[in-house]
């Protein structure tokens, strides 16, 4: 067994296209309409058979109250791992991502968190 696609619920699928794909570099793998939304899923950069990651609308009721409690308070979604996180940090921030704490050492990793602009607050983290 292994994981082939996760997900992120996001509010807008459309501005969650462009923000993970034209802000955090991830690439296209599917965009397929689905009546109303999309199976919407990208990869990363130099791994188009990996893991995809399932731009999720929030239509289900239980969705919007999830999210918002979660970035309420200050819990990430989900985390991507890089291998430079000061690097990102400052590319990230240059491009105008809005980060919620800054790099911060934690143990064995360090870690930041960002709002992605879709209804989450999303960590990135660089192994030590």
């Amino acid at each position: 067994m292994k994981i082939m696609i996760t997900s992120v619920v996001v509010d807008d699928q459309a501005k969650a296209l462009a923000f993970y794909r034209d802000v955090l570099g991830f690439q296209l793998k599917h965009d397929i309409a689905m009546g109303e939304h999309r199976w919407l899923t990208l990869t990363s950069p130099g791994d188009p058979d990996g893991v995809e990651l399932l731009l999720e609308p929030d239509a289900h009721p239980a969705a919007k109250p999830f999210t918002s409690a979660l970035k309420r308070d200050g819990i990430p979604f989900t985390f991507f791992g890089v291998e430079d996180i000061h690097a990102e940090y400052a590319r990230l921030s240059a491009l105008g991502v809005q980060f919620t704490r800054p790099p911060t050492v934690a143990g064995p990793v360090t870690l930041a968190v960002f709002d992605d602009t879709c209804g989450n607050l999303i960590q990135i983290v660089q192994q030590t």
